[in-house]
């Protein structure tokens, strides 16, 4: 069943992905080589702890650590170590946050140092599929208007998007009805309503679209070893058009 929000769940919602916008703000400034993942992790458990909330990730469904940080052909799921940043990699930095009883949620592909122009390509492409994807998110339409834009657009630029996971739903759980896929056939789908919160996120890789999971039985990576990168909102839909939850307004 899919939730139709009130103004105040919005505002809620809202609440919480502004301090997940926050938190990669934050993780932005610790791009920098040989900084250790664990330590993103410990920056964001800090400043979450400092706005009254917490951060969803720990525990869910079993997942071991408070945020995602994935490098390279990490697709998701990365579990924030010892393993230290070097420059020319991208970092894929996913946060979820509860406060209130409602999640935000959003993620961001960082580039650490100096990256090559194909990698800078595809973080810069994969941002410019959410949007398109965004655009998309108005009453009237469909949840296939949303994944169809986004692969389109990805396909035009050469690349892929992941199959195997989608974006979905959120509120007064992390992930709700409907599975908001990445590809697929327009004017298909549940049809968009004024109230809908979305987490609109694709995954897109430089090389095919199979990935498979590692030995930690979390972390997904491409499986031809090609880069990743993953951008990810939480729009609500209005009758104004989508209007993003977790960008802050400056």
């Amino acid at each position: 069943m899919i939730a139709i929000r009130s103004q105040e769940e919005v505002e809620r919602i809202r609440a919480s992905s502004q301090i997940v916008a926050e938190v990669l703000m934050r993780s932005e400034s610790l791009m920098v080589s040989g900084i250790r993942t664990k330590e993103i992790e410990r920056e964001a458990e800090a400043l979450v702890r400092e706005r009254g909330a917490w951060l969803a990730s720990k525990g869910f469904e079993g997942y071991p650590a408070s945020i995602c940080v994935s490098i390279d052909d990490e697709v998701v799921h990365g579990i924030p170590g010892r393993k230290k940043l070097q420059s020319g990699q991208l970092v894929s930095v996913d946060v979820v946050v509860g406060k209130n009883g409602y999640f935000g949620d959003a993620a961001r592909t960082f580039r650490v140092g100096s990256v090559s122009e194909e990698k800078e390509r595809l973080a810069r492409e994969t941002e410019a599929a959410l949007w398109k994807g965004i655009e998309q998110a108005v009453p009237g339409n469909r949840i296939g208007d949303i994944s169809h834009a986004i692969q389109v657009y990805i396909e035009a630029q050469g690349y892929s998007v992941v199959r195997d996971l989608v974006g979905h739903g959120i509120g007064r759980k992390p992930h709700e009805d409907p599975p908001v896929p990445n590809f697929g056939r327009a004017h298909t789908g549940p049809r968009l309503k004024a109230g809908m919160v979305l987490a609109i996120e694709p995954m897109v890789n430089a090389g095919g679209y199979e990935v498979r999971a590692k030995r930690d039985g979390w972390t997904i990576v491409t499986k031809d070893g090609s880069s990743s990168a993953h951008f990810e909102h939480t729009v609500a839909v209005t009758q104004d058009g989508p209007e993003v939850l977790s960008l802050l307004p400056e």
